[in-house]
């Protein structure tokens, strides 16, 4: 089909036997690959390597129309291919019918077509995450009778880590691809609810929980007796990417090289929020204000009270950082022009 080879297994090493024969293809790959090439793209280019910045331009280019022609089941994105050519993630799967993941990162990729982004992730809403339980899954339904073999996942109980339980590593990639979608009501909810310390506000959750609520487990059980159970904790891969979540997607606080980029996708009914950062000898005390209650698009940039109109780039402020040992207030808007 034109997509990465899964070989014995992509970022979900438990479908080891999916493309052993190495002939079966990942689908999550694919927008991996096309994240790299994104990124790799630019430096290239930066660099004047025009000739390498092509070829990875025209791979880019091919691999998206597969994606695009072989991976869309009709209402979310498939998984994977097995050797043999059969789907894995298709409405025809009687387990494992949907991955988060295909999902996730065909926003975060910005590869997939924006339209059926949208649907992919509101299927993962609809079928993935299970609010009463405090869940968002990895896929569903978990591998038990199905005679397709995807490798040692299948090992697990179902509902279990890989299997079909709740991976936070890749929970949170759902909540930076709402973020991205401009959706910070779903990011903010989605965040709270994969938060630790939500698992334990009553004795009754703490019993069910039964781990460290203060650390992010890897792993959180989503089948009876042990459903809210959590698993491996002190997970430093899931906490990672649970900061980076909150920090660089929902408060949109992110610093690259010299200059300090602030996007937030932020729920409707927070008023803002404030930060205080410092940047080699200087400081900055950054305001985030959300007046009218939208939540996304930043209007207006002020630096130590001067607006700074040149900084708003696409509704977003990027501010260049200085090393002068003084302290700096910068206060932004979301959704207001005054």
């Amino acid at each position: 089909h034109g997509l990465p080879l899964m070989g014995t297994g992509d970022w979900n090493d438990g479908m080891n036997r999916v493309g052993e024969a190495g002939k079966g293809e990942s689908v999550w790959l694919g927008w991996f690959l096309c994240a790299a090439f994104a990124t790799f793209m630019t430096i290239a280019e930066a660099r004047g390597d025009l000739a390498r910045a092509r070829s990875w331009k025209k791979h880019a280019n091919a691999l998206k129309e597969a994606l695009e022609t072989h991976a869309w089941d009709g209402a979310w994105y498939r998984r994977a291919y097995f050797d043999d050519g059969t789907p894995l993630g298709s409405a025809s799967n009687s387990e494992c019918r949907i991955d988060s993941i295909a999902q996730s990162w065909g926003v975060i990729s910005g590869a997939a077509d924006p339209s059926r982004t949208a649907q992919a992730m509101a299927a993962v809403d609809e079928q993935l995450v299970r609010a009463d339980d405090r869940l968002l899954l990895l896929f569903t339904p978990p591998f038990d009778k199905t005679a397709l073999d995807p490798g040692y996942v299948k090992g697990y109980p179902p509902g279990l880590r890989e299997n079909g339980g709740q991976y936070t590593h890749a929970a949170l990639w759902s909540v930076i691809a709402h973020a991205m979608l401009g959706n910070g009501d779903r990011a903010g909810g989605l965040f709270s609810l994969l938060n630790p310390i939500n698992h334990a506000l009553t004795r009754s959750a703490v019993r069910r929980y039964k781990v460290e609520p203060y650390v992010v487990a890897a792993d959180v059980y989503a089948c009876p007796p042990h459903t809210g159970r959590g698993g491996w904790t002190w997970y430093t891969g899931s906490a990672a990417w649970m900061y980076r979540t909150g920090v660089e997607w929902i408060l949109g606080f992110r610093v690259q090289g010299n200059v300090l980029v602030l996007d937030p996708c932020i729920p409707k009914a927070w008023p803002g929020f404030e930060i205080v950062f410092r940047h080699h000898s200087s400081s900055y005390e950054i305001t985030v204000e959300n007046p009218h209650g939208t939540g996304r698009g930043i209007t207006r940039v002020e630096l130590d009270g001067v607006v700074q109109q040149s900084a708003l780039i696409a509704h977003r402020a990027e501010i260049p950082l200085a090393d002068d040992g003084a302290t700096h207030r910068v206060r932004v808007l979301i959704g207001s022009s005054s």
